[in-house]
């Protein structure tokens, strides 16, 4: 019986302005093959990643950073914390590897990442696929619109975040919408609450909380990114998700009107339990699309 190949994958570490990145890049068996840069979300890592690298690397290069303030990158001490200094580094690391051509895949905190690198360089990105990443108003529950209106100078606003910090609230995010828990490996939250609860992390991931109003306020000008560059998508989206619902999938097509959309009954992290479902997917949408 014949057995698909398995990826090869490496762990590496890229210094960019002080701050030692780690990534996981697949090296598939083709060396023009397409490659999708894996942007993770929060509270997680690269690691959430390593099933679909093991599905999908030996075809397709597959690489995956760490941000500053998540998983094994080292920020210095001093480092701001900011979405746009997260960008910035995840900007450097790419120039640092000679990556400028490249699918992107934006989840949760990806989207604003991603998005801002795609404001600075139209012409690196190849495509978008988008899994419980938004980019619109609607795609904001009230639960969310709740929290980023949190400053922190607001009574209580520091204990709200970091009450998002702990196991309770990590574990949370992982099995709110999922329909059969078992479905669940443990290891995902575990491992993100490991990183979290190392020296310095909780304040940075405080200060990414307080910025994230800097997303929302420049939806518009992604969405027009998006009119004017339609760039081959595919949405993959958790209907369960309690941070960002159905409706924000769905406004990608406002924009966009020619991407392919695939809802999936689960939660935030819908390759947890949908992995079967949505890698096929995505290695249908590279062969269709690289260039």
């Amino acid at each position: 019986m014949s057995v698909a190949p398995l990826a090869r994958t490496v762990h590496r570490h890229a210094d960019v302005a002080g701050v030692r990145v780690f990534y996981r890049e697949s090296l598939p068996e083709r060396a023009d093959a397409p490659v999708l840069l894996l942007l993770h979300g929060f509270p997680s890592g690269s690691h959430q990643f390593r099933r679909l690298i093991d599905a999908l690397g030996a075809r397709y290069r597959l690489v995956a950073p760490d941000y500053p303030g998540f998983g094994h990158t080292e920020a210095p001490e001093g480092f701001t914390y900011s979405f746009d200094r997260l960008a910035d580094t995840v900007e450097g690391f790419l120039r640092a590897i000679g990556l400028t051509r490249f699918a992107m895949y934006v989840f949760d905190f990806g989207a604003p990442v991603g998005f801002r690198i795609a404001e600075r360089h139209p012409e690196w990105i190849a495509g978008l696929v988008v899994q419980n990443g938004n980019a619109y108003a609607e795609g904001l529950s009230a639960a969310a619109r709740d929290f980023i209106a949190l400053r922190p100078d607001a009574p209580g606003a520091v204990e709200a975040v970091r009450d998002l910090l702990t196991p309770a609230g990590t574990r949370m995010q992982y099995e709110t919408g999922v329909p059969d828990p078992s479905a669940l490996a443990p290891d995902g939250w575990t491992l993100d609450q490991h990183f979290l609860d190392l020296p310095g992390r909780a304040e940075a991931q405080v200060a990414l909380a307080f910025d994230y109003h800097t997303n929302v306020e420049r939806y518009e000008r992604w969405q027009r990114w998006l009119r004017t560059h339609t760039p081959p998508t595919l949405i993959t989206w958790g209907t369960g998700d309690p941070f960002f619902p159905e409706p924000g999938a769905r406004a990608y097509l406002r924009d966009v009107p020619d991407a392919e959309l695939h809802l999936f009954d689960t939660g935030h992290f819908a390759l947890e339990t949908h992995l079967p479902a949505i890698a096929p997917l995505i290695a249908g949408f590279l062969d269709r699309t690289w260039r």
